[in-house]
């Protein structure tokens, strides 16, 4: 099984942001060639999956099955509303086995595209922490970056490699490094 692909909801057209999450199952199962996944379940309800039917025609892709899967007014589980296109919704049974396996699968889902954003968010919260040292602007940031490769090398750097960097002063390296090391101590 190939490695489900994460749809990002910032890469995605606005009309199909309603459509994200979208988690992707499946892959090639050794008989079949073809690049897109068996299934296609959706996390929401009937806007949701013509907004991603609407994304993936857009794409030139009209041959990948795709489910939307809502939870009940209260959102509780156990009460999801299933969505096929061209068919009319409906419910499994509270105790249906395939109905708790799809649960488990939304859910894990879920949990990882929340950690998925927190990592995310976190390093776009410390690169941006960058600007906030006096003299480093998008340029100096960049050129950074560039030098080290990573934030993390970035914090780990000795005040005279950072002196290294072009338009890096040994003053503005000295600032740079004890902003990451008066922060950690």
């Amino acid at each position: 099984m190939n490695e489900a692909p994460r749809a990002m909801p910032g890469a995605l057209s606005p009309a199909a942001q309603a459509g994200a999450p979208l988690d992707i199952a499946g892959g090639s199962d050794g008989d079949n060639d073809s690049p897109w996944p068996d299934l296609v379940i959706i996390d929401g309800g009937r806007g949701q999956l013509t907004a991603a039917q609407e994304t993936l025609t857009g794409l030139g892709i009209i041959d990948v099955p795709l489910i939307a899967i809502a939870k009940g007014a209260d959102r509780d589980a156990g009460v999801e509303t299933f969505f096929l296109p061209g068919r009319d919704p409906f419910k499994l049974k509270p105790r249906d086995p395939v109905l708790y396996f799809v649960e488990r699968l939304r859910d894990e889902a879920h949990r990882f595209a929340v950690g998925s954003h927190r990592i995310r968010r976190r390093r776009d919260l410390r690169e941006a922490g960058l600007q906030e040292i006096p003299g480093i602007g998008p340029t100096r940031k960049r050129a950074l970056l560039h030098h080290f490769g990573t934030l993390k090398a970035i914090e780990r750097a000795a005040p005279a490699d950072l002196a290294k960097v072009p338009g890096i002063s040994a003053e503005t390296a000295r600032k740079i490094y004890d902003f990451f090391h008066e922060r950690a101590g």
